[in-house]
């Protein structure tokens, strides 16, 4: 083996740990593998001769039966025999796949990081290593070049994210297996990655890669040195984005900022800066893409004055005048049965069937004996005729009417008598339902929490 083979991985830990005193507790994960055991194998030598601690941590994903209970058993048999400490877990990752709604991959990731979080907590961890390497680093560019992946994606897996180092990122699997074999290592064979149809990532591994090395026998060593740089450009990147974004403004859960802002800002700046602002209100960036910036952007820089646009997580995106505002929407509540005489709570609204007008938005009712009363939010099939007009309109259209906002109108409460939309504050009641001159009546009162009428 060359002399210098290792280099990078430990110039990489000397960074790492170079500063911290006393020599960090490291938690290894190991599968069993061959990358996993060279991994386990280095920082070994590393805590030796450097001072600290390892532990391995091998999770169990119950995936492949009687042959995943063997690796466990092997990892766990090996760092018995070596003096490493050996932490376990596992998970039913078909179930939780299932729960969640993601693929089996994916959720086995969020498992076994989940896993390594909790075992690094509880021991004292500084840092989780984890063996990925340049051939890694190649598939997941690759496959993110496929899906259309902007030039975030295309820098691969990151060194460091949080307190998750990789070691090994300049280094090839078949620098590897010469580690591995010098070193005399054991290790297990996981026989869905020789499995074409298991993953595309095993597509990538066993068909594409090795036509990219005959191109070029350092592809994989190049698009390692393509994602460094790429990372580098979205450090400063990132710095014009969190400058952008600071100009924002937050007050009780809605975010301000200038149109102008955005719309004078480069592509580049704007976009990751606009699904910034969407994080930014709703916690989360899955599932928030380039298509949804792009098209906040596209009416950011509209000749539209007001204008509204929905996106997921109940996120409200909206021009008004010069700002952009974003806020997140609390979903409509469920049915809810109403009683004469006994005020019914619907989200901000408070719902009053009384002998008396209340305060607030209070309409004169006639209501059938022993009817089934409820409200509800608005349903697309309603429809009301209101006193004086020319016959039945849809429940949006009169909202519409009435200066209601989408959003606006998804929060208001609908009374219904035996499931049919009687009345509906700032709307009014259905004619169907009006009092006659002299025969019984009640009011329905719509209140809401600020006792503003909406």
């Amino acid at each position: 083996m060359r002399a210098d083979l290792l280099l990078d991985a430990r110039l990489f830990m000397h960074r790492l740990t170079d500063r911290t005193v006393p020599p960090p507790h490291l938690l290894a994960a190991v599968s069993g593998g061959l990358d996993s055991m060279c991994l386990l194998r280095f920082l070994m030598d590393w805590t030796a001769e450097k001072g600290g601690a390892v532990t391995a941590a091998h999770f169990n994903h119950r995936l492949r039966g009687e042959t995943a209970d063997r690796d466990e058993a092997f990892v766990r048999d090996w760092c018995k025999a070596n003096g490493v400490p050996f932490l376990r877990g596992e998970g039913d990752t078909h179930s939780f796949a299932r729960h969640e709604g993601l693929s089996i991959e994916e959720a086995a990731r969020r498992l076994r990081y989940n896993f390594l979080a909790q075992a690094a907590a509880k021991e004292a961890c500084a840092w989780v290593l984890t063996a990925h390497h340049a051939d890694d680093n190649a598939e997941t560019m690759l496959l993110n070049l496929i899906r259309g992946s902007g030039s975030r994606g295309l820098s691969g897996i990151p060194a460091i994210r949080g307190n998750i180092a990789r070691p090994f990122l300049w280094l090839t699997r078949a620098e590897l297996e010469e580690y591995a074999a010098e070193n005399e290592l054991p290790h297990m064979e996981d026989e869905t990655n020789q499995d074409p149809a298991a993953a595309a990532r095993n597509l990538l591994r066993q068909k594409v890669l090795p036509v990219l090395r005959e191109i070029n026998p350092r592809a994989v060593q190049n698009m390692r040195r393509t994602a460094v740089i790429l990372e580098q450009e979205h450090t400063i990147l990132d710095q014009q984005v969190k400058s952008l974004t600071a100009e924002a403004r937050m007050e009780k859960g809605v975010l301000c900022i200038p149109r102008r802002i955005l719309s004078e800002a480069p592509a580049a700046v704007a976009k990751p800066a606009v699904l910034q602002l969407l994080e930014t209100v709703c916690g989360h960036r899955r599932d928030l893409s380039a298509v949804d910036a792009q098209a906040v952007l596209a009416l950011c820089r509209g000749n539209q004055v007001k204008w509204e646009l929905r996106l997921s997580y109940n996120l409200l995106v909206r021009g008004e005048g010069e700002d952009l505002v974003i806020v997140q929407l609390s979903p409509p509540p469920g049915p809810v049965a109403v009683t004469p005489g006994q005020p019914a709570a619907f989200g901000e609204w408070t719902v009053t069937l009384g002998a008396e007008p209340g305060e607030g938005d209070s309409y004169p009712v006639s209501l059938p004996e022993k009817a089934s009363l409820t409200v509800t939010s608005w349903k697309s099939a309603d429809r009301m005729t209101l006193p004086d007009s020319r016959g039945p309109r849809s429940l949006k259209r009169l909202c519409a009417d009435a200066g209601f906002r989408p959003w606006q109108r998804d929060a208001l409460p609908v009374l219904r008598v035996d499931g049919i939309s009687a009345a509906v504050p700032g709307v009014g009641a259905d004619a169907a339902f009006a009092p006659q001159p002299g025969g019984p009546a009640v009011f329905v009162t719509f209140t809401k929490e600020d006792g503003n009428e909406q």
